[in-house]
């Protein structure tokens, strides 16, 4: 395998550190009066930007097209490309490419800079002196320029899912332990000698990539359409498993007692995950505990409903029209609308 030409950021790019204006001297803007600026700071939602502002001082904005990177703070190295012209907070670096670049090579390279936040902690080791050194790949990979891939992109609907507040009706909600629900296993303890590179899915208690550390040559221990759940680590990070794949021991595996799609997965897992702050390394969500513990449900939803004995549970059909594999566009198009919504339901019937 021939290997990979590596550069400094630095010889990519110019860097250098933005505006530096501090938001509480600017003055806010609505963004459709045609003087909205956009406002760069260190977050990680929205591109970065945090507020519109009117021009400061006669200062001229940067330019639309540049990346920016955050150098400190919880979400450093959060770096993206502004589609408008900008100012910058404290602590944004900003990259001019030195060479012409496609949109698709200066999102590939904002990856390749999110990539390096492990070598960082906030208020600690902050990149300030050291973003220029990072080391990333001199080119891109071919197929980042090709015209499947900018037509994948330019089909992106940008229009936001959450731009109303939604509910899930009026439906009560009920109580459960999630051993009527589930049937509760634990991964396989298994030492690293042992875990040879293979084609097998190894899922381990991290909160990134669906679950999946590496893949290995062990055969798979679990099966799929099943759910998992850290108890050390990462705890109570939960992910849907579709395939089969083999659970090291700090992972619970939920083996559903009733007909579940994916979609009935994907809408149990965010209420799963609201229950991360009752545990930690010292108290972990192991499997005597998990067993017991409690999990709050709407009794109706989408044609769907709870029932059963206290053994027993199912996600019964009410309608076979209705059926979320088949035909769910509702709740598949604004996945993200029912998820808050039921959060939020869940929260209040607390």
């Amino acid at each position: 395998m021939k290997a990979l030409a590596t550069s400094k950021l630095s010889e990519l790019f110019e860097v250098s550190y933005g505006t530096k204006f501090d938001l509480k001297q600017m003055t806010v803007a609505s963004v459709d009066d045609g003087e909205g600026i956009a406002f760069v700071s260190r977050s990680a939602k929205n591109l970065g930007i945090v507020a519109h502002v009117r021009p400061y001082r006669g200062i001229d904005p940067l330019r639309a097209g540049l990346i920016t990177v955050a150098l400190g703070g919880t979400y450093l190295l959060s770096a993206f490309v502004q589609d408008s012209v900008f100012y910058t907070a404290q602590n944004v670096a900003v990259l001019t490419p030195r060479l012409l670049m496609t949109r698709a090579t200066k999102l590939y390279y904002c990856l390749c800079i999110g990539k390096n936040r492990f070598k960082y902690s906030a208020f600690g080791r902050e990149a300030n002196r050291s973003l220029k050194d990072l080391i990333v790949p001199t080119l891109p990979p071919e197929w980042i320029n090709t015209e499947d891939a900018m037509m994948a992109e330019s089909e992106i609907d940008s229009k936001p899912l959450l731009e109303s507040d939604v509910t899930l009706g009026d439906c009560s909600w009920e109580t459960f332990q999630y051993g009527d629900l589930f049937m509760i296993q634990k991964g396989k303890r298994v030492v690293n000698k042992d875990l040879t590179v293979g084609t097998t899915p190894c899922i381990r208690p991290i909160s990134r990539n669906n679950g999946v550390d590496s893949y290995i040559s062990l055969p798979p221990n679990h099966t799929g359409n099943t759910i998992t759940v850290s108890y050390n680590g990462s705890v109570g990070e939960a992910f849907y498993q579709a395939e089969p794949f083999f659970a090291l021991d700090d992972v619970n595996v939920l083996y559903p007692k009733f007909n579940m799609t994916p979609f009935v997965a994907l809408f149990l897992i965010p209420l799963i995950r609201l229950e991360r702050y009752r545990y930690d390394y010292g108290r972990k969500w192991n499997l005597h505990r998990m067993q017991e513990s409690l999990i709050r449900l709407p009794v109706s939803l989408i044609g769907y409903s709870w029932s059963g004995t206290l053994s027993h549970y199912h996600f019964q059909p009410l309608s076979e029209s209705r059926l979320l594999l088949e035909q769910p566009p509702d709740f598949r198009n604004n996945y993200h609308l029912w998820c808050k919504a039921t959060i939020a339901s869940s929260r209040g019937a607390r």
